[in-house]
């Protein structure tokens, strides 16, 4: 039964994820913490966020923009690397406080000031990329905080969703090679899984796929800030 729910969870993760470009981890890790040891959730959901950044790149590759992919990149595999070697070090509730308080304070801005834009500088993509970077080694959860620079240039959908995907996937790699090398494994039903869930985060990809092709650029921007706002609200509430 674990295989069932964990798969479901894979699922929806994936749809959603996908849709806003967080990446699959913003949902999956702050559920599996609650249940399995966090060093193997980090390793598990790491794997599964990186055939999902695969499968981002796959499906909307007509929209990968280098320039932003190297810009956000390079940075944030220094940081991540940082950031996985002091997962096990630093408490975990008081990085998800300050980044719950960070999402709701943007979210509000956003929808406050719709017509905010950051310019595609290279500076804004240097703190993009070694904040998300950072955020993703050391909790497993980097892609709402890309998506908060992301969103920010108002990209078309497929170049956010294909970009997003593979500035993760650099910054996945350096994670999960440091994650092994520190010596976390995988428990039999995460490893074993792996036959079913894999295919199972493609299938959410898909979905996503279609779906999001019916929501209009303009409305785009504000369904991110929504799903920021979600994630923000539920790392303050487990504070509480």
């Amino acid at each position: 039964m674990e295989i069932i729910y964990i798969a479901l969870l894979v699922l929806f993760a994936s749809l959603i994820g996908t849709m806003t470009g967080f990446g699959t981890s913003t949902i999956m890790v702050p559920v599996l913490s609650i249940f399995f040891p966090f060093s193997q959730t980090l390793l598990f959901v790491g794997i599964i966020h990186w055939f999902g950044n695969v499968w981002k790149i796959t499906l909307f590759k007509r929209g990968l923009n280098w320039k932003i992919i190297l810009g956000f990149g390079i940075p944030g595999i220094v940081a991540s690397y940082i950031g996985a070697s002091l997962s096990l070090q630093l408490p975990e509730e008081m990085i998800k406080g300050i980044l719950g308080g960070f999402l709701l304070a943007y979210t509000v801005f956003l929808f406050l000031q719709s017509r905010f834009r950051l310019q595609r500088g290279i500076m804004n993509m240097i703190e993009g990329g070694t904040l998300s970077g950072f955020f993703a080694g050391i909790f497993g959860v980097g892609g709402a905080v890309r998506s908060v620079f992301l969103s920010a240039f108002d990209l078309p959908k497929a170049v956010y969703i294909s970009t997003a995907g593979a500035i993760a996937l650099f910054i996945d790699t350096t994670r999960l090679i440091t994650y092994v090398k520190g010596g976390t494994q995988l428990e039999p039903l995460f490893f074993w899984g792996m036959i079913v869930f894999i295919p199972i985060s493609l299938l959410g990809a898909k979905i996503a796929q279609k779906i999001v092709n019916r929501i209009p650029q303009k409305y785009f921007r504000l369904f991110i800030g929504v799903f920021l706002a979600i994630i923000g609200i539920y790392f303050l509430l487990a504070l509480v």
